[in-house]
């Protein structure tokens, strides 16, 4: 290589050292020197999604009268991102708006605090959704009141007043339907979490309850979505992509607004009317049935409770009282969640089980005041004698002894306490074909399943309870230790996993172990009333878009028959219908224009009666 060639290598070299040294000093300076002014505009652009929640559906009855609509109200809302970062939590803040509100100042505390934060016991008036949420004090705000907030926003720091859509429950004729309709509340963190299946943002409201919980798919609708860019403070610079809401569908019930009202008044009447006679009546179900369709017609639960004042805002005093004895619980749905020996109401399937255990229908059978079982004596009602009857007497004026000795009888043939392992159990298998200690399947929340207190239920108890009664004396407070309950758990510590006579007569008047929902009880006379059909018992009718297009109907739904013969069944059906004209109910139904059936039931529960 001669001189020229070796210089011009030189050159080349120096050069493309001068540029990976000017490269690699620009990559120091972008990556160490530049780097955090970099990542703080980097981090200063980003986007933000702006939910607006979709206008919910209706709820109406099966004429169209709205049970459930939309209505603009005026929220005062509170920002805990925003008073957190004050010196005492907002604790000033608060206090101002308790006063400008007209509320007390710990109930306004309260409904800012998460219901995380609280012990339990002391989370009443919590807020179950987010931090990140704006937390409604009121959403019935007067113009007056919110109008200050905005004026004064330096004087209420984390306090806006905007108008939104809220729930409202109009209670047209008078009606309630708390316990029907349900109520709607924020999102938990639970319900974000996606738990559940289902994914949401964090500004909607979701059903909590009854029908708005149950259909809340269909109600709720879809939020529009805007997509925005803002900077490191929080200004708007662009928005990249924008999604309408999509207004939730109307749900169609088979309510009839006028008999719902008329159904919950005559309840309370009912109720008030105990009371006035010594009983202690807490509360109270009732439930209107077609028996060919299974549509709930009414349905209703006493005590009750306002719907609206979800929407409100709850105080610590009405979220307690909603739970506590002292007001009756009025948050449990009594019609599906309370659990009631049947009483006398469960003749009709001990005449059944008397069918099926060969005794002649048409025969007379002896109502003696008394009946003695083993070493115990049963009584009839008032210990009256009825002298002889049939069994349709015997329905109508709700004679106790016929069953008591038949079925007293049936456990002797069965073995008594040492049963046979063909036990015919007339009288068990007769509740099962009714699907007694299954629940309905209503299309409404938290039903209970009741309870079928057979052979394989007491056995079952007795394996979770044996403990505790073989070791009565010394696990039993002083209270329950009287003669007749220490003689029980000594009978129970022996034999509580054998069906004994008393269970067994028990058994035959619905007393004793056997409870069941008002919408089971509901669901068995329907199905006596309509040839044996058991049916599903349902209330929503057709689910309906905003521009009147049907999305979705409901049909009658058979989940199986009683599988009883048509003359029992007309026996039953006529014995039923005597009941109403000179049986235990004749009084109510006297001179009622329409003809009726039914059947009364008390039942004597230790310390009070169902």
């Amino acid at each position: 290589m001669n001189q020229r060639s070796r210089l011009t290598m030189a050159f080349l070299q120096i050069f493309i050292a001068s540029l990976l040294v000017a490269l690699l000093g620009r990559l120091f300076y972008l990556q160490v020197a530049a780097g955090p002014t970099y990542r703080d505009a980097a981090l200063s652009i980003q986007s933000r999604d702006v939910v607006t929640p979709a206008t919910r559906g209706l709820i109406v009855d099966s004429s169209g009268v709205p049970l459930a609509l939309n209505k603009v109200g005026l929220a005062v809302t509170v920002d805990r991102t925003v008073i957190d970062k004050q010196d005492d939590k907002g604790e000033a803040v608060l206090r101002n708006l308790s006063k400008l509100l007209g509320l007390k100042f710990k109930d306004v505390w309260q409904r800012t605090r998460l219901c995380g934060e609280l012990e339990k016991g002391t989370r009443a008036g919590c807020w179950t959704g987010s931090r990140f949420q704006p937390i409604p004090i009121t959403k019935e705000a007067d113009p007056s009141i919110a109008l200050q907030i905005v004026e004064r926003s330096d004087a209420y720091p984390g306090i806006s007043a905007t108008p939104l859509a809220i729930r409202s429950y109009p209670g047209f004729l008078g009606l309630n339907g708390a316990h029907l309709l349900g109520y709607t509340g924020p999102l938990t963190d639970y319900d974000l979490s996606g738990a559940g299946g289902r994914s949401y943002f964090r500004s909607e409201a979701i059903g909590k309850a009854g029908l708005e919980i149950e259909y809340d798919e269909y109600l709720r609708g879809s939020p529009g979505i805007r997509t925005v860019i803002v900077d490191r403070k929080e200004a708007v610079t662009s928005t990249s992509q924008n999604t309408l809401p999509i207004s939730g569908s109307h749900l169609v019930t088979s309510i009839d607004a006028r008999l719902q009202a008329a159904t919950e008044s005559a309840l309370d009447d009912a109720v008030r009317r105990a009371r006035a006679s010594g009983y202690r009546a807490d509360g109270g179900a009732a439930v209107v049935m077609d028996i060919w369709t299974g549509e709930i017609l009414a349905i209703a639960s006493n005590p009750s409770y306002d719907p609206n004042s979800f929407e409100r805002g709850l105080t610590v005093k009405e979220a307690s009282d909603l739970f506590s004895e002292e007001t009756g619980v009025p948050a449990l749905n009594r019609a599906l969640q309370g659990l009631f020996a049947p009483g006398s109401t469960f003749k009709a399937v001990s005449l059944i089980a008397a069918k099926d255990a060969g005794y002649d229908l048409s025969k007379t059978y002896k109502c003696p005041g008394t009946v003695q079982v083993g070493t115990r004596v049963f009584n009839n009602f008032e210990s009256k004698s009825q002298g002889t009857l049939s069994m349709k007497q015997a329905i109508a004026v709700s004679c106790d002894t016929i069953w008591y000795q038949i079925a007293f009888d049936e456990w002797l043939r069965d073995g008594g306490l040492r049963p046979k392992s063909n036990a015919n159990d007339y009288f068990f298998n007769a509740a099962k074909r009714f699907q007694m200690g299954e629940r309905t399947g209503i299309d409404l929340p938290s039903e209970s399943k009741g309870r079928l207190a057979d052979r394989a239920w007491k056995e079952s108890w007795y394996a979770e309870n044996k403990d505790f009664y073989c070791n009565y004396s010394t696990r039993a407070t002083k209270a329950q230790q009287t003669p007749f309950l220490l003689q029980l758990a000594a009978e129970n510590c022996v034999d509580g996993d054998k069906i004994r006579a008393g269970d067994a007569v028990n058994f035959s008047i619905g007393q004793g172990d056997t409870v069941i929902t008002p919408i089971k009880l509901a669901q068995m006379y329907a199905a006596i009333a309509n040839g044996g059909k058991i049916l599903k018992p349902v209330v929503a009718k057709a689910v309906v878009s905003t521009n009147g297009e049907v999305l979705k109907t409901f049909k009658t739904e058979v989940l199986g028959n009683i599988g009883v013969d048509k003359k029992t069944l007309a026996l039953l059906k006529d014995s039923l219908h005597e009941v109403t004209i000179s049986g235990t109910s004749a009084g109510v139904f006297s001179g009622f224009p329409i003809p009726t059936s039914g059947k009364t039931g008390t039942a004597q529960v230790f310390g009070k009666n169902a």
